[in-house]
């Protein structure tokens, strides 16, 4: 089993007894924590017209907690591109590259990150989506480059900036676009687990190098919730399964805090449907974490792991955080 880094992935949860103010402060004490703890990146994830997730102001937040934070990378897990001008984002990311040198990521999808009707709002247009995205990455590559320096369209800042770009997917439809590319990819685990094993599969057997990237980079965001107890961690992890609940039932409310018992919330064919979303969940005392952080990692052999948390209690998330550091450096100690 080869040694990964671990990362966050923040959605910015809204909880139902606070404010967004309050989910600000928090990102940013989760940033400095995991940055303490050797965390490699700190990413950010735009989604809209959700009460429970305050991220939509995606760049802005990602310089909030770049300027609250001294080494660990920050960056969007990702920007909803086809949701945006190639031209705005390249001068978004120049200004944060500008303003924090070496620490910012740009990490891209082409979902719209919100129900259809606010897709609509955005100025999606569904038809053109998929030649839409692979178009924009290209825009975006050659708004960084330095040889852009003579075209009439220029990003000021962004121009001759080393921003890294990230694919990121739910499905195999970007893990051709990655290994086209040459880009490292990034697969949902968190919330659409069933085609990951394919989608690295393809990432990996055509790669083509890049001047980015000279071999694949694999990288796997899951959830995770870890406790001093296996007991603990189970029940903090009723926080998840009613997240999932509410996205099932088009319920956008905030996150709610645990309860000692699912069956009371959940029908039968509820709870299949979000134990299958949550196949690559891991949950457990640090002893489980380990383990199933092994047969993860034997499983898919991924150069990065980024951990999603949704933990009702701000100090126990902190320390869940801590207890999968504990658990990654066991591993490679082994």
């Amino acid at each position: 089993m080869k040694n990964f880094e671990i990362s966050v992935l923040d959605l910015a949860p809204v909880k139902q007894d606070k404010s967004i103010h309050d989910t600000f402060q928090d990102s940013l004490s989760l940033a400095n924590h995991t940055e303490n703890l050797n965390y490699k990146r700190f990413w950010l994830a735009e989604h809209h017209n959700m009460e429970s997730i305050a991220s939509s102001a995606t760049t802005v937040l990602i310089g909030f907690i770049a300027n609250g934070t001294k080494t660990i990378r920050v960056g969007s897990g990702g920007i909803m591109l086809p949701n945006h001008s190639s031209l705005i984002i390249a001068e978004q990311f120049g200004t944060l590259e500008s303003l924090f040198p070496g620490r910012i990521d740009l990490g891209v999808g082409r979902a719209p990150g919100t129900d259809g009707l606010t897709a609509q709002a955005l100025g999606r247009n569904p038809a053109i989506i998929n030649q839409q995205f692979p178009r924009q990455i290209l825009e975006l590559q050659t708004y960084f480059s330095k040889d852009n320096s003579d075209a009439l369209v220029r990003a000021i800042p962004g121009e001759g900036l080393d921003i890294p770009l990230y694919i990121l997917g739910s499905s195999t439809d970007s893990a051709w676009l990655a290994a086209e590319l040459g880009l490292p990819y990034a697969f949902a685990g968190h919330f659409a687990p069933e085609q990951m094993e394919m989608a690295f599969k393809i990432y990996r057997e055509h790669f083509q190098p890049s001047e980015q990237l000279d071999k694949p980079y694999v990288m796997a965001c899951v959830n995770g919730v870890a406790a001093e107890t296996s007991e603990e961690a189970h029940k903090m992890s009723t926080t998840l399964f009613q997240a999932f609940i509410n996205i099932i039932r088009n319920d956008r409310k905030p996150f709610a805090p645990p309860v000692d018992d699912m069956d009371n919330i959940w029908s039968p064919m509820e709870k299949s449907m979000v134990l299958q979303k949550l196949k690559y969940t891991l949950i457990g005392d640090q002893a489980e974490i380990e383990e199933k952080l092994k047969d993860f990692q034997e499983k898919f052999n991924v150069d990065e792991l980024i951990i999603n948390s949704h933990i009702y209690d701000h100090q126990k998330r902190l320390r869940s955080y801590g207890i999968f550091r504990e658990a990654v450096n066991s591993l490679s100690e082994a």
